[in-house]
């Protein structure tokens, strides 16, 4: 009797699952990592963003040159240097290094803000296009980022031209 009540229950269930696995199955696969790096909007960005903090990175290498200058002098100069003029330039070069590590320290969060804002913004569009993809081209499922994909199954270009990358 358990026999017949567990068939009846499980028949059922293998012809719904069978019957879902019938039907053709659209995946898609979508390479983030290649829409950050080669899309036309992603370098825009990049471009855009260097010259945005071009300036404030130029300056951060002026001061590290001039504390490397500044610390060779104190070290070349230390010897005939008096006890007071070793400690001024000592407190001057301490008072530049925290200057910037500071700017250093704000440029940084600065940089990620930003890009991280660019980031965003593009993958937000590259969902749009996606899920456009998917509606027309009636797709069930679009995977991004995997360990393994059949080129078969990759769409990155699609999604590429769409972002507005010509072929």
């Amino acid at each position: 009797m358990k026999f017949w009540h567990k068939t009846l229950f499980a028949l059922p269930l293998a012809l719904l699952v069978h019957g879902a696995f019938a039907q053709e199955v659209r995946i898609g696969f979508v390479n983030t990592q290649r829409i950050l790096r080669d899309a036309d909007p992603a370098k825009v960005a990049q471009r855009k963003i260097e010259g945005e903090f071009g300036k404030r990175d130029k300056e951060l290498q002026e001061m590290t040159a001039k504390l490397k200058s500044l610390n060779e002098r104190i070290e070349r100069d230390a010897a005939v240097m008096s006890e007071t003029e070793r400690q001024r330039r000592q407190r001057e070069f301490a008072e530049l290094e925290k200057d910037f590590q500071r700017k250093q320290r704000e440029f940084r969060e600065d940089l990620n803000q930003r890009q991280n804002d660019e980031v965003q913004q593009l993958i937000d569009r590259a969902n749009r296009i996606i899920k456009q993809i998917a509606e027309q081209e009636k797709y069930d499922l679009i995977v991004q980022d995997a360990v393994y994909w059949s080129p078969r199954i990759d769409i990155t270009e699609k999604v590429l031209r769409a972002l507005g990358n010509p072929k």
